[in-house]
């Protein structure tokens, strides 16, 4: 049985599959606005402009603003995470399960570009929100397949052994989510080439 304390709030309600349906189109524009604007910046009242209704409707979907940024995230974070245990359970040795986590992380940048931006650029407001524990826990979570991911590599000699995975880790992490910040979805190279290019770099290096 699934406690409601792991249900996000605004799903605590019952729906119909046409009002599912705009709760999904609210939540992509809230996203949206969250990550453009920021989450303290964006009220319930921009976002019912930006979907035509008025803020009032919104509570007919969600008791709040702060549900609807529980339930994106809750919903980012968990798939998220979900893809990556996969891709290690299929893997076949750290450098093709590294290479996988690598390329699905530029997928998901195409695919869910205003969830990565918010969650990049709300993390330190979600440390001090305390129903938004689960985001710094799923965050170590994922950290830690990483860290494992580049542990095993170098204890089989896949990975340099002077490398510190920790530092490894984060100069992967940084640099691959940060670019969300100049990715374009609609631009001339797709995730796949970027991801293909930044490879390229990680194992080959930038001399000639």
């Amino acid at each position: 049985m699934v406690s409601m304390e792991s249900v996000p709030r605004s799903k605590r309600r019952a729906t119909s599959q046409k009002s599912l349906g705009r709760r999904s189109e609210l939540l992509g524009i809230a996203a949206e606005m969250f990550a453009d604007r920021g989450y303290t910046q964006t009220t319930v009242r921009d976002i019912g402009d930006a979907a035509g209704i008025l803020s009032g409707s919104l509570y007919h979907h969600f008791d709040s603003k702060e549900a609807m940024l529980d339930e994106i995230l809750r919903d980012f974070m968990g798939s998220l995470h979900a893809a990556f245990a996969e891709i290690v359970a299929e893997g076949e040795g750290p450098r093709q399960v590294l290479e996988g986590l690598i390329r699905s992380s530029f997928a998901t940048i195409h695919e869910r570009p205003h969830a990565v931006a918010l969650y990049q650029n709300e993390s330190s407001l979600l440390a001090h929100l305390p129903d938004f524990s689960y985001v710094a826990q799923t965050s170590n979570d994922i950290a830690q397949i990483w860290l494992d991911v580049l542990e095993a590599g170098r204890k089989e000699g896949t990975f340099r052994q002077d490398l510190e995975p920790g530092v490894a880790y984060r100069f992967i992490r940084d640099s691959v989510w940060g670019s969300v910040r100049w990715y374009s979805p609609d631009g001339k190279l797709g995730h796949e080439k970027v991801a293909e290019q930044y490879l390229a770099m990680l194992f080959g290096g930038l001399l000639a």
